[in-house]
């Protein structure tokens, strides 16, 4: 049975999603889609805590699905712009526990991955698939990958 490492951008899923069919994500599809003959070695999702009571029960849904759930404070700056990414955060745990898996199931159309996904198929022999909304997916990325998968009305709500 193939193995596989899962690792959600959810900041990213979210904001394309929505600016190019103005619809959410639907993870519950998603997980069914991914890991149907699969074994889930790690399924993690990286999000941005800003406190509200829906993004609680969102995350709270998130690790009903199978995720585990990674929050980072979201931080507003004296210029009135924003901070919260988790690049780094995601490249590290990639790079933990894809390596220990057949496959990475990433979760972003950020073309900053696109070196971890070239190092994870070089370095560690770990297949990765990608899925993004195409129109919003850096192409490099799409490029580097195994497999791309356009996210798609299967996979909206």
């Amino acid at each position: 049975m193939e193995s596989i490492t899962i690792l959600v951008d959810i900041q990213n899923i979210y904001y394309t999603t929505r600016d190019a069919y103005q619809r959410r994500f639907d993870y519950n599809a998603f997980w069914q889609q991914v890991t149907e003959g699969k074994q889930v070695n790690k399924a993690i999702a990286y999000a941005i805590d800003r406190g509200d009571e829906k993004q609680r029960q969102f995350q709270n849904i998130l690790r009903g699905i199978g995720f585990e759930v990674k929050l980072k404070p979201f931080i507003q700056r004296k210029d009135g712009s924003a901070k919260g990414d988790w690049d780094v955060g995601i490249t590290v745990d990639a790079i933990a526990h894809g390596s220990d898996s057949d496959r990475v199931v990433l979760l972003s159309g950020d073309g900053d991955f696109d070196v971890l996904v070239k190092h994870l198929i070089q370095h560690h022999n770990t297949e990765v698939d990608v899925y993004g909304v195409e129109s919003l997916t850096a192409q490099s990325l799409i490029n580097v990958s195994t497999r791309f998968h356009p996210i798609d009305s299967n996979l909206l709500l």
